[in-house]
């Protein structure tokens, strides 16, 4: 399947009711389901290579969380929270109609399938974390809140693709092509001009955090993460500032005891284009 379908659900906030995008590849009766969730103020187009590559053995889905992509915006931001996420991915499953599911997440994604996975009677079969844990470095969340709440405009797509690379250097090497690529889907017009695909209110919870709050947090998704029983992959990239190796190697010993796959000259987060790193899933997800 060259091209995916984009296809909506209606789901439900404190403020009403919204739309939530997501793209769809493979056959739509396929009963291994693997759902892709992207990073905070990415997309689901993020996983295009990588959907493209498993289409003809999973349905892959891959959503726009609300607030960014083809998605809507929420009346409230104070909602852009993890259990608004959940509650979403929630609606979007029961549409699926699939009993069970893979779950792939990068960062924020990862966050949702974990807090998914800890529940009593999960869809969830096998969770692959993209570069994410319960213990988040807080120097990494004031790093992406410094550059979320900016609304910039832009000439054109390339202009827009090396203003991302200029804050995306963990994402490791790409190609130009590559690059291009991973940041299409980033932009809507805005008259002449362009902008980014997000709703520039979706971090200001993270405006508010203090060391102190985020040691809160911590704690929670650490006895979320006890809770998971399905075989879990964490992916790490070895220069990541949001997760740590302390962190990483924690997780193989405890909850699910993930298996730990790391990835040289990468930091937050490994963009899962890159044939290594498209190898790894491919094993993992194999093995079911």
């Amino acid at each position: 399947m060259s091209e995916p379908l984009l296809k909506k659900v209606q789901a439900l906030s404190p403020c009403g009711l919204h739309q939530v995008a997501y793209w769809e590849w493979g056959q739509a009766d396929n009963p291994r389901v693997l759902v892709c969730v992207h990073g905070l103020s990415r997309q689901g187009r993020d996983f295009d290579v990588i959907a493209r590559r498993l289409s003809n053995r999973f349905r892959v889905i891959c959503p726009d969380v609300v607030g960014r992509g083809e998605s809507e915006w929420l009346g409230d931001p104070r909602n852009y929270q993890l259990p608004q996420y959940v509650s979403d991915m929630v609606t979007l499953m029961a549409r699926l109609g699939a009993p069970q599911v893979d779950w792939l997440g990068t960062s924020m994604g990862g966050l949702i399938g974990l807090a998914l996975a800890a529940m009593p009677s999960s869809p969830i079969k096998r969770l692959i974390l993209n570069d994410v844990g319960p213990t988040i470095e807080f120097v990494a969340l004031q790093r992406i809140a410094s550059y979320l709440g900016r609304a910039p405009q832009f000439e054109n797509c390339q202009q827009g693709a090396d203003y991302l690379r200029g804050i995306s250097e963990g994402f490791g090497p790409h190609t130009d092509e590559q690059w291009l690529a991973l940041s299409r889907a980033m932009f809507k017009p805005d008259g002449d001009r362009c902008r980014l695909h997000y709703d520039p209110r979706i971090g200001q919870g993270l405006a508010g955090l203090t060391p102190e709050l985020a040691k809160a947090g911590e704690a929670q998704l650490w006895a979320a993460y006890d809770a998971v029983r399905c075989p879990t992959l964490l992916l790490r990239g070895a220069e990541s500032d949001l997760l740590t190796r302390a962190t990483a190697e924690l997780m193989t010993q405890r909850g699910p005891r993930a298996e730990l796959h790391e990835f040289p000259g990468v930091g937050h987060a490994p963009t899962l284009v890159q044939e290594q790193q498209i190898q790894v899933v491919e094993r993992f997800l194999d093995r079911g």
